[in-house]
């Protein structure tokens, strides 16, 4: 497979520090950027500039504490911060954490905040139960129309054992790109993921397991758990024209399966 066409970064989250996985330079995204930051008692900070990009931290598991050009922020397990474009970054912590960076490069200067996700819990359309017998899941946007932003849209969801989620499948290649990265998946647990424009000729299939990060530049990208097990995925998306094109939500369904809207109408309320 060739570098423009490689869908599938593995094992993403295994290694100790800041790592960046995908971005524009290695992959067919025109403006998304995913890295992971993992930190323990053996190393506990990292620092890194956002330089043209403006960067969501979100907190995946433990707790840390985020210094913005010298201004601290104290993270818990799924809160997350936006910082802006051109901020210098200090990543500690005390114990453990795991932390999903998601980034985009943006002209437009946005201010720094703080999401709590005891707030986007209490808010029905930043979390909510989307689809029906064998596709049920949980959708939780973290940095979504609750943030101020330029391009980047970013949270989780978790499904049932054994069902489908992003589904009906659904596309929104114009306004936006994706990716997946899959977490809290332990063997022998995994998923099945697809992305495809046309049915008969999907540009990928594979299973996924826990740390992998799948690209969606464009197509259809449902998937699927193992019987017994979820697929639980961390999902990023980049706005291509910034501010105008950063809607979540918006998105055409299969033909086929469309009968039944696409399951995230509740973010649209």
């Amino acid at each position: 497979m060739t570098l423009d066409t490689q869908l599938i970064f593995s094992d993403t989250a295994s290694h100790l520090g800041r790592a960046v996985a995908v971005s524009p330079k290695n992959s067919a995204l025109a403006h998304l950027c995913y890295a992971r930051i993992r930190l323990s008692a053996e190393l506990p900070k990292v620092a890194f500039a956002t330089e043209e990009r403006e960067t969501a931290l979100m907190c995946m598991g433990g707790t840390c504490r985020v210094t913005v050009t010298g201004t601290a922020y104290d993270l818990d397990t799924f809160d997350a911060i936006y910082i802006p474009r051109g901020s210098s970054v200090e990543v500690t912590t005390s114990s453990d954490v795991d932390i999903a960076e998601c980034a985009a490069d943006v002209t437009g200067d946005y201010p720094l905040q703080v999401i709590r996700y005891s707030e986007v819990a209490k808010n029905p359309t930043l979390k909510f139960t989307a689809g029906g017998p064998s596709t049920t899941r949980q959708v939780n946007i973290v940095i979504g129309k609750n943030v101020q932003a330029g391009r980047i849209l970013a949270g989780f969801t978790r499904s049932q054992p054994g069902n489908w989620t992003s589904w009906p499948p659904h596309e929104h290649t114009k306004l936006l790109e994706e990716l997946y990265v899959y977490f809290d998946m332990p063997e022998p647990g995994f998923g099945i993921q697809l992305v495809y424009t046309q049915p008969e000729k999907p540009e990928f299939v594979s299973l996924v397991h826990d740390g992998d990060a799948v690209l969606m530049p464009a197509g259809y990208h449902p998937n699927v758990a193992a019987p017994g097990h979820s697929i639980n995925f961390i999902w990023m998306m980049a706005a291509h024209r910034e501010v105008e094109d950063r809607l979540f939500g918006v998105v055409n369904v299969q033909p086929g399966f469309d009968q039944s809207g696409s399951g995230l109408e509740a973010s649209r309320e």
